[in-house]
C-alpha cells in the first residue's frame, strides 16, 4: 500500500492532535510525524497524554507515529522515501486543494496561530489551500486536515 504520511508542524493543542489521529485512522494514513512542540500520545515520562487520548479514541494506539525535533529532520526522512511534500497553508504560492493523482505523499499541517514553518513552506513540492467562501479566513487545523485528507485520499484512488 502506498505511503501516506501526515506531518503536524508545531501544533499546540492536544485535542487537535487527538482529532487528527482519529481522522488519519479513518483515511488509512500510514504514519503521523509530530514536529517540534506538537503534543505526543505518550509524554516524556512514558505516560499516556489524556487530552490526546480523549479525542483520538484509541487511534493513537493504532497509527504508527514518531516525534521529531526539527523540520529539517522531517524533510530528510520524506525525501529518502521519495514522497512528494504537500503543505496545506494560505500562501501566495498556494493553489486550491484539488485532485492530485499521487498515490503516496506527505502532507504538512501547521500551527494554529503561525501556520506552517517557513522552512517547510520552502521545501514544499505543492502548497494547497482550502478556498474560503465565507467571512472567516481559516478553519480549525483538525477540520482543515480532515478536508485535505479526504480530498487527497479520494483523488489517489
Amino acid at each position: 500500500m502506498p505511503k501516506k504520511i501526515l506531518l503536524l508542524d508545531n501544533i499546540r493543542s492536544s485535542e487537535n492532535v487527538g482529532s487528527l489521529f482519529r481522522t488519519a485512522d479513518a483515511f488509512g494514513i500510514s504514519e503521523i510525524i509530530l514536529i517540534g512542540i506538537t503534543p505526543t500520545p505518550i509524554d516524556r515520562f512514558g505516560r499516556p497524554n489524556a487530552k490526546v487520548a480523549k479525542t483520538a479514541l484509541g487511534a493513537e494506539k493504532t497509527i504508527t507515529w514518531q516525534s521529531v525535533g526539527t523540520a529539517e529532520e522531517v524533510v530528510l526522512y520524506i525525501r529518502k522515501q521519495k514522497l512528494p511534500l504537500y503543505v496545506l497553508e494560505q500562501d501566495t504560492k498556494a493553489i486550491p486543494l484539488a485532485k492530485q493523482k499521487a498515490q503516496a505523499w506527505a502532507l504538512v499541517l501547521g500551527n494554529e496561530v503561525n501556520g506552517v514553518s517557513d522552512y517547510l513552506l520552502q521545501q514544499a513540492d505543492i502548497i494547497f489551500e482550502i478556498p474560503m467562501q465565507g467571512e472567516k479566513e481559516s478553519l480549525n487545523v483538525s477540520v482543515a486536515g480532515g478536508i485535505a485528507l479526504h480530498q487527497l485520499v479520494e483523488s489517489s484512488k
